[in-house]
């Protein structure tokens, strides 16, 4: 299995083997991010439970592209604003635990302002 570094490595070696940094602004990296999670969610919409479940089992490769293209972005973004995701996500997810502690938020969907 690859690393994080590894795979943000590969990320930028491929955007930069094409010259395509030069289109890459935060906020048009940031609209890809968006973009590629619409196309995501194309697999999804319309469809109960049970055809989603049938869907990811017969598209899985499918989704499996989107939700890469999604890490792609989100790599390449916290590469160039010098982000560490692996720190970032660890903070947020110290923050969504005080939050939402588990002897309140444990089976509940609510917000964490609406937990009692």
């Amino acid at each position: 299995m690859e690393t994080l570094e590894s795979l943000v490595a590969r990320v930028i070696a491929f955007r930069d083997e094409r010259d395509w940094k030069q289109f890459h602004n935060p906020k048009d990296v940031a609209l890809s991010v968006v973009l590629e999670a619409s196309e995501l969610l194309e697999h999804f919409q319309w469809k109960t439970p049970p055809e989603v479940a049938e869907h990811v089992k017969s598209h899985k490769a499918a989704v499996a592209n989107e939700l890469a293209d999604l890490l792609y972005w989100v790599l390449l973004m916290a590469h160039d604003l010098d982000i560490d995701l692996p720190e970032a996500l660890v903070k947020k997810l110290a923050e969504n635990a005080a939050k939402y502690p588990v002897s309140k938020a444990k089976g509940f969907h609510k917000k964490y302002t609406q937990l009692g």
